[in-house]
């Protein structure tokens, strides 16, 4: 009996062992043709499906329809999002294509899956709190002059001007600066989302976003490489500032101009985008000159951020 057992663990070792290289080889092939991001996120969802086809004793690449299927509705009772599902299922449909094996996603049997998650969970769309310009305001006020409140002011200006993504916010560069003689300045977004060959695009900065990133290089010493840094202890300046650090600075000078503890939880590293595209359609932007000026492809994702912009101009 042990050596039937010690038999069964063995192939499905061998079995898993083969997954994990076939994913690793599709990973390799596409690094530097897609984002990072998407890149963990591909990584990390086959990565569960892995170990969850071990405890079943059933292969993961390539998995069959009954696989994915049990696998989601196995990932639903855990507690993610719907769209946390979605993304799960697309990444599993990405690795397949991209080993050359049969895409199991689109069988009936995920299909009714995902319907089924649907109606268990909703489509729910938890959206970050907008800081739009009232809330801006008040927070720039208790950015405070040292050395990092400098930086957060170069930094809140920075994204409300822009309304980029997190991401794309830290990947921008002293280097790419156009300073404009009557005032303001342009900077230039390499590779963004929604340009990953690298097309470049130049976003248009304020005159106050302009002068507080002058500012900001001054007292920082900073002439060259990323414009957004970490600042340890209020003086020493790190070579570059993560993009998850971004929501932390963001809930604490919120936390600093007394915003309520519920408004400080909804607020994430996308705020101030969802906050400026909000306030640009009070001003009365058509949405595609919000969708270019934020870099959104997709009509529905805009309309989710804008839909409460009235409600959310005069509550805070």
């Amino acid at each position: 009996m042990y050596d039937v057992f010690n038999i069964i663990n063995v192939g499905k070792t061998k079995m898993n062992h083969s997954a994990s290289h076939q994913l690793q080889k599709a990973l390799d092939h596409i690094d530097g043709a897609y984002a990072p991001n998407t890149i963990r996120a591909y990584r990390a969802d086959m990565e569960e499906l892995i170990r969850f086809c071990e405890k079943c004793d059933r292969e993961a690449l390539p998995a069959s329809p009954n696989t994915v299927a049990e696998f989601l509705f196995s990932v639903i009772g855990t507690g993610p999002k719907s769209a946390t599902i979605r993304r799960k299922v697309s990444s599993i449909s990405a690795i397949h294509r991209l080993s050359n094996l049969p895409d199991p996603t689109k069988h009936p049997d995920v299909k009714i899956a995902v319907r089924k998650m649907h109606r268990q969970l909703g489509r729910s769309f938890e959206q970050a709190y907008g800081i739009n310009l009232t809330l801006l305001e008040k927070m720039l006020v208790v950015s405070g002059d040292p050395l990092r409140g400098k930086r957060d002011r170069a930094l809140l200006l920075l994204a409300y001007d822009t309304l980029r993504r997190r991401s794309e916010l830290v990947s921008l560069r002293v280097d790419d600066i156009d300073w404009i003689p009557e005032g303001g300045a342009a900077v230039l977004l390499r590779r963004s989302k929604t340009d990953q060959e690298g097309r470049g695009k130049w976003l248009y900065l304020s005159n106050r976003t302009a002068l507080a990133l002058r500012a900001w290089f001054d007292a920082a010493s900073v002439d060259s490489g990323p414009i957004l840094r970490g600042v340890l202890n209020n003086q020493t300046v790190s070579e570059k500032l993560g993009d998850a650090q971004i929501s932390r600075i963001y809930k604490r000078l919120a936390r600093a101009a007394g915003l309520g503890e519920s408004i400080i939880r909804a607020i994430s590293g996308h705020s101030l985008r969802v906050g400026g595209a909000q306030d640009l359609l009070i001003q009365g932007a058509s949405l595609p000159q919000i969708m270019v000026k934020g870099g959104w492809s997709k009509t529905d994702t805009v309309m989710r951020y804008v839909e409460r912009a009235q409600i959310r101009t005069h509550h805070i």
